[in-house]
């Protein structure tokens, strides 16, 4: 079998240790991601889903348990390796777009990839192949705050693949979207992950874009369990 994309063997997670509000959000956790799965992860809210992700995506560190990114385990890496791997092997997309609002569209899918020192002109063309891809090519010179809520979220989902990751994490990336809008959006995300062949680990309320998956997972007393 060849190795997972992302591995989370024995997570501990634990809040307010030793004082008399701890919680225990994750406890013992056992997560694999094989390469080009996608994952629904479904859990009510305070389940520690967004904990879960903050942890893959190398955000938060386990108090005990192991992380292993691409073979590689990435438990005891000091912060520049873990920014390192966010930046070359991880994508993020939030429930809220979080777009510069100050650049254009174009421009938020070019500024990550910069910052990964990739050419000027090479981040241009991906950042239009990207926006041609989710039908918004038209839209590439307009700012957030000229673009609805689901073309918002389009371009978050094209910043989160500028680097070409090997893993998406999205927190509830269509829950603030309206239900049509939702289903439209949530097929374009599908189509970018398809194509790419890259995995994803997706957090969702709604169960019936979490049947569009390959797998559902939930949480459950902080351990995942096969929905």
């Amino acid at each position: 079998m060849s190795n997972p994309v992302l591995q989370l063997n024995a997570i501990v997670k634990t809040y307010n240790k030793g004082q008399p509000g701890q919680i225990e959000v994750l406890r013992g956790l056992d997560l694999r991601l094989d390469r080009g799965e996608v994952v629904a992860l479904v859990a009510p809210s305070g389940a520690g889903k967004s904990t879960l992700l903050h942890i893959a995506g190398l955000l938060d560190t386990p108090d005990a348990g192991q992380v292993v990114l691409n073979g590689r385990d990435m438990t005891g890496l000091g912060d520049r390796a873990r920014t390192a791997a966010r930046r070359n092997e991880l994508g993020f997309v939030y429930q809220f777009h979080h777009l510069l609002p100050e650049f254009t569209a174009a421009e938020n899918i070019v500024l990550p990839q910069l910052a990964n020192a990739v050419p000027a002109p090479r981040a241009q063309a991906r950042a239009a192949a990207l926006l041609d891809r989710v039908g918004l090519a038209p839209r590439a010179d307009h700012r957030p705050a000229e673009m609805s809520g689901g073309e918002q979220q389009r371009v978050a989902f094209c910043r989160a693949l500028a680097n070409e990751p090997s893993l998406l994490l999205a927190d509830e990336p269509t829950g603030n979207l309206d239900p049509a809008t939702s289903d439209r959006v949530f097929g374009v995300l599908m189509a970018l992950v398809r194509d790419t062949g890259m995995s994803a680990l997706i957090a969702t309320h709604n169960l019936e874009l979490a049947g569009r998956m390959d797998r559902v997972v939930r949480l459950d007393a902080g351990r995942v369990v096969t929905a």
